[in-house]
């Protein structure tokens, strides 16, 4: 199964939004209901990155890469990194996939590899 993760764009003006807004950040004058979603690309350039050691439980990994990338439309996003020796400004290419479980849900995001 193909996933997406959506920016909302402003019917108004087509300011791009990630992640959701109800107010417009550009025009400041739409409602929630005056946004258009569009699927963001999954490929972009690592801008920066960490990893974090000190997880809840409820991750089933001992440690967890996060990285903020600019994606190919200029907008940026975090999301997790699986990469081992990671750079900044390395080409990354992203899956929408599973970034943590709980007993009754799975939670989807963003997750970066060597592109």
């Amino acid at each position: 199964m193909n996933r997406e993760i959506y920016a909302y764009k402003c019917k108004r003006c087509g300011t791009m939004h990630y992640p959701f807004r109800m107010v417009c950040k550009e025009c400041k004058q739409n409602d929630f209901f005056e946004f258009d979603t569009v699927p963001l690309p999954k490929n972009g350039k690592l801008l920066t990155y960490t990893k974090v050691y000190n997880l809840p439980a409820q991750y089933e990994v001992a440690t967890l890469g996060l990285g903020i990338v600019e994606l190919e439309n200029g907008m940026r996003m975090l999301g997790q990194i699986e990469i081992d020796n990671p750079k900044m400004g390395m080409p990354v290419k992203g899956n929408v996939e599973v970034v943590r479980r709980e007993d009754y849900d799975d939670f989807y995001g963003m997750v970066f590899r060597d592109a």
